[in-house]
């Protein structure tokens, strides 16, 4: 039997899958390894922090300090999702450092993009999400133009269709509306 995108995110591998514009490479956000992996794949600086890509809000719970979030901006922050914006929101004590970065914040967003919203209904959590690309470079639009060095160090591939979006999601902090990136 063919192993699926949850086989290899429970087993600690990089999965590549559209989002809402590009495709992303992603892995548990729990397990260090795989997270080391995927930067290194990327050239990436463990210092920018990742995105967390989620289905629905409940799964961020365990990488967010959700106490920190003043009730008055709650529907506010809920309200921008899904797609299209990433928000930055106070990091739980226990985030991992490889998550955030050198930020006391953790990025994430919750999707509608269904293979990803699958994925992470199956797992219970979401997912690391950065670009398909190596650092510096376009990231692939499609899974038919992930660059061969990253195609051979992934291990799975959801042949999916981005949300057709024209622009990678735009980075707010989400509690003062600051945009980091539009």
């Amino acid at each position: 039997m063919a192993l699926t995108a949850v086989d290899f995110f429970i087993k600690g591998g990089i999965i590549a899958y559209p989002t809402e514009a590009v495709f992303g490479l992603g892995c548990d956000p729990d397990n260090i390894d795989a997270i080391e992996k995927l930067l290194a794949i990327k050239n990436r600086s463990a210092e920018k922090g990742l995105i967390l890509l989620a289905a629905n809000y409940s799964q961020l719970l365990p990488f967010i300090d959700d106490e920190k979030i003043p009730q008055d901006k709650r529907s506010t922050i809920l309200s921008r999702w899904p797609d299209g914006i990433t928000q930055v929101l106070p990091k739980n004590k226990n985030c991992h450092a490889l998550l955030t970065g050198k930020f006391d914040t953790i990025a994430v967003r919750i999707t509608s993009q269904p293979d990803v919203v699958a994925l992470c209904n199956r797992v219970n959590k979401p997912i690391v999400s950065t670009s398909a690309n190596l650092s510096g470079e376009e990231p692939a639009k499609t899974w038919q133009a992930l660059s061969t060095h990253l195609v051979d160090k992934i291990d799975y591939i959801i042949k999916g269709q981005t949300l057709g979006y024209n622009q990678p999601s735009t980075i707010i902090d989400a509690l003062t509306g600051e945009q980091f990136r539009a």
